[in-house]
């Protein structure tokens, strides 16, 4: 897919591509720093249908729902010859009692088998995080590990 990037003087920068309805989806990178998500009218690409401003954490959150499942899908797919593996996204909700504390300290791989192979965060892929990987309210784990495992790295980031 072809991302088509336009400047708008005054305004920053508009990045969008064409879906297959031949709709337009993208963002306008503010000269502010904000963030618009943007979708134009199907029968006028140039015209937007709607506009959603998002704030810099509310931007991270929607790219790593975005960016997880597809590296969770590659990672089903190169581990789909094994079985008893899984892989799954385990999140850092506001509640974690790991919420500001590192990954060596969730003890995971030790409790549970299951081993943390990658951390999104505000769109970004950490890959092999290691112990001393601070994590944040937002962060989406990916986790291998068997399914008995994965469940009980669920419960240790939710419960503690």
């Amino acid at each position: 897919m072809n991302v088509e990037v336009v400047p708008l003087p005054g305004i920053g920068v508009r990045k969008d591509f064409e879906l297959s309805t031949g709709r337009r989806v993208g963002v306008v990178a503010l000269r502010d720093g904000g963030v618009d998500l943007i979708v134009s009218k199907k029968d006028d690409p140039d015209s937007c249908q709607a506009s959603v401003r998002l704030s810099d954490d509310e931007a991270a959150v929607l790219a790593n729902l975005l960016g997880a499942p597809q590296l969770v899908s590659q990672l089903r797919e190169e581990h789909r010859d094994l079985p008893g593996i899984s892989t799954r996204q385990l999140p850092i909700g506001d509640q974690s009692p790991y919420d500001g504390r590192t990954l060596g300290e969730t003890a995971m791989r030790t409790r549970t088998g299951a081993s943390v192979v990658a951390v999104m965060r505000a769109g970004q892929v950490y890959p092999s995080p290691n112990p001393d990987f601070n994590l944040t309210e937002g962060d989406l784990l990916v986790a291998v590990g068997t399914s008995d495992g994965l469940d009980a790295a669920a419960k240790i980031l939710h419960n503690g």
